[in-house]
């Protein structure tokens, strides 16, 4: 069962995929390929919990605003509130 604490590792996931110069510089199609793969998870994922998720946090996955995203859901866990 997806939780938002896994959502969160996707989204963070996703920004060390970004990160990685030296594998978009030596094979961009396959930098491209987790990205896709990374980009497709994280929208499973909110169809998956989007009854559960608050409405500024829906509103960012909805938008693709993936680090807003991941700023609101760490934010949340930090506060102690609710990450599956």
């Amino acid at each position: 069962m997806m939780s938002l604490e896994s959502l969160a590792n996707l989204l963070e996931q996703r920004l060390q995929i970004i990160a990685d110069h030296r594998l978009r510089e030596q094979d961009p199609q396959s930098h491209l390929t987790q990205l896709k793969e990374v980009s497709e998870a994280i929208t499973s994922a909110h169809l998956a919990l989007r009854p559960q998720l608050d409405a500024r946090l829906n509103h960012y996955l909805t938008q693709a605003s993936f680090n807003k995203a991941l700023e609101h859901l760490q934010a949340q866990m930090q506060n102690g509130e609710s990450a599956d």
